[in-house]
């Protein structure tokens, strides 16, 4: 199946979304998905119909890249082990409501053929997404007042409600923790290294590190563990004490770890229970963590504008190399 015919771009829509969601901070909400609630552990969502897709449209001066895929995952203990999340170039984590945790899995050279569980979008999603040119973001609902903004911003929504025949319901799990998505039921294909355009560098890793057997990031419910495998040359991820592993039995071992040192303020959204949802910033600059070779590089960021790139580097301003496979950024409060 082809992909979804891309939304109207341009400085006035994204002038547009800005003031938009300058304008959602301000103002309280309930969360809510197809009269559906969802309290940031969730509820599950009601399916509706898919839209009419085709090809998008590519550029004049160079062969223009296709747009990423980006899920929502859930990460509470009970949707795991997860699906697909080893395919993955980039895994983002944040923290949600209830000082929980939340993963965005980002697709361009590898679409497997099912990812999930998938559960609800986030404010933070779309200042982060805005790195992508028109990405593909596939997410189980959202709360209602955010919804004007997903419908806005530059990318292409993909849930349930729009694309129902790409999910499906496991058997495997509970709801709402059993909902899972087919990629290739929202591109033809994957798109290609050259559609991460999130700033970072691949290479010879840079001079000086300090050795790191471990490290741990904590949120008030949550914690990620990293240990370095010198005989896979890996971080081996664990959460909540327990080892992440794929429902195939695969351990998750990202070859670069990014704890980035980022503001996580209270946004106006909350859940059913009362719980804020965080925005975590990820425009600016600030301090972070690379963690590759079993090595640990303390290192600057700085992401400008929201449709830049985030730029690790020295203290002398020397781009930092993350080592070549798949790379997780965990957003960490400064």
């Amino acid at each position: 199946m082809g992909q979804k015919a891309p939304r109207r771009r341009g400085a006035r829509r994204a002038a547009l979304l800005a003031a938009t969601m300058a304008a959602s901070l301000a103002v309280g909400c309930t969360a809510k998905h197809g009269g559906t609630a969802d309290d940031g552990r969730g509820r599950s969502q009601s399916p509706a119909q898919s839209p009419t897709q085709s090809p998008s449209a590519g550029g004049t001066v160079a062969p223009a890249a296709d747009p990423v895929l980006a899920v929502k995952i859930d990460n509470v203990p009970a949707a795991r082990p997860q699906t697909g999340l080893d395919s993955a170039d980039i895994v983002y984590a944040e923290q949600v409501e209830g000082g929980l945790s939340r993963l965005m899995a980002v697709f361009a050279t590898k679409l497997p053929k099912s990812v999930g569980p998938v559960r609800s979008a986030r404010v933070s999603d779309l200042e982060l997404l805005r790195q992508f040119d028109d990405p593909t973001l596939a997410f189980s609902g959202a709360q209602h007042k955010l919804l004007p903004l997903i419908d806005k911003a530059p990318l292409r929504s993909a849930s349930p409600d729009e694309v129902a025949n790409a999910y499906y319901r496991g058997v495997d799990k509970s709801a709402p923790h059993n909902l899972y998505l087919r990629p290739n039921k929202l591109l033809s294909a994957a798109p290609g290294a050259a559609a991460l355009t999130t700033g970072f560098h691949y290479g010879a890793a840079p001079a000086g590190g300090k050795a790191t057997a471990s490290r741990t990031v904590r949120y008030p419910a949550a914690r990620f563990t990293f240990t370095w495998s010198g005989s896979q040359h890996r971080w081996l991820v664990t959460e909540d004490g327990t080892p992440t592993v794929t429902t195939a039995g695969k351990r998750l071992a990202p070859a670069t770890v990014v704890i980035q040192y980022v503001q996580i303020r209270k946004s106006v959204y909350h859940d059913v229970l009362g719980n804020n949802t965080p925005y975590t910033v990820t425009v600016g600059s600030g301090k972070a963590d690379v963690l590759r070779d079993g090595r640990t590089y303390s290192v600057d960021w700085k992401r400008p504008k929201a449709t830049d790139g985030t730029e690790f580097t020295t203290s002398d301003g020397t781009p930092v190399n993350f080592a070549e496979g798949q790379v997780w950024v965990v957003f960490a409060k400064a």
